[in-house]
């Protein structure tokens, strides 16, 4: 059973308002209600006449549920699931995943947002598990090269674990990207007590090797074209995305230009050229790749021209 209070308000003047308001609270503690009429007539008699009361119904407040784990876990949970097929986690157990993980802080950088300059204390090993990075180097007269790009798996930088051990590049965020950071000495403590993770980063450093050694190779051998398409179909596997069937990269030409060794203005002609023919689409701050066959083709004539 409810008790219901009316309480009624009269104004005297040419502009008297009538307002009445129901309060109604039931014994059992539901939900208030609330109900209101007003209305605005001239009233010169100094009565009101009575009205039909309309309700206006108000749910009481629902509680939210709480979250069945902590932001913190959920974050971190999220980075086990995602990491798992990672390099650096190559034959190690989803246990001893867990505890390598949680030796290790997230952290997130926004695009051109600088992770570490060149000649600093070498003091954290970090993994990317989202967006790119570019490891940059500059020249005596300020300019600079790209030495490599890390995508999603890969380790940003070398692998110090001294600290009198220092940065030999400059490493910025090509897009917004997280990593997982440990410092030096905790890593080497956790490779000690994982042999398998030993095996896997100089399993990483030997593939970081290789690469290195195909792109001096293609700078000493081949033309702009050619090495251009190489490092395109590269960007594919290690930073490209999937957008309306075709691999989206983000990547300006200043950067593409820096990572194979060439001008500006050369790598704007190649690629202007390529999205006349349909093989890529050029945008102000990067491109996709639509003819990944074409692509082959350009490199295969490049070759036959160089070796007639």
């Amino acid at each position: 059973m409810s008790v219901a209070r009316k309480i009624l308000f009269t104004t005297g003047g040419l502009t008297k308002r009538r307002c009445v308001f129901v309060l109604t609270a039931a014994q059992n503690r539901s939900a208030p209600t609330l109900s209101f009429d007003m209305a605005t007539k001239p009233n010169f008699g100094g009565k009101m006449d009575s009205v039909p009361e309309k309700r206006i119904l108000r749910p009481a407040a629902t509680a939210h549920p709480a979250l069945p784990f902590a932001p913190a876990q959920a974050q971190r949970d999220y980075a086990t699931n995602r990491v798992q097929h990672f390099p650096l986690f190559t034959e190690i157990s989803a246990n001893e995943r867990s505890s390598i993980l949680g030796a290790a802080r997230v952290r997130t950088f926004s695009r051109g947002q600088t992770i570490y300059f060149e000649g600093d204390h070498l003091r954290q090993v970090m993994l990317l598990t989202s967006g790119s990075a570019k490891m940059v180097q500059f020249g005596e007269d300020g300019s600079a090269v790209i030495l490599r790009l890390c995508g999603p798996g890969e380790l940003i930088g070398t692998l110090g674990l001294s600290i009198q051990q220092r940065y030999r590049c400059t490493s910025q965020a090509l897009t917004p990207c997280t990593a997982m950071i440990w410092e030096s000495q905790v890593f080497e403590s956790l490779s000690c007590r994982f042999p398998a993770l030993r095996l896997n980063v100089a399993s990483i450093l030997y593939k970081l090797l290789e690469d290195m050694e195909d792109r001096f190779r293609e700078i000493s051998t081949q033309c702009v074209a050619c090495r251009l398409c190489r490092q395109i179909l590269r960007l594919v596997e290690q930073v490209g995305t999937p957008s309306n069937g075709a691999m989206e990269i983000q990547m300006t030409r200043e950067d593409l230009a820096q990572l194979i060794g060439t001008s500006l203005f050369t790598v704007s002609r190649l690629l202007s050229k390529w999205d006349r023919q349909g093989i890529v689409v050029t945008r102000r701050e990067g491109f996709s790749l639509k003819n990944v066959a074409a692509l082959n083709d350009l490199i295969v004539e490049c070759s036959k021209e160089e070796a007639g």
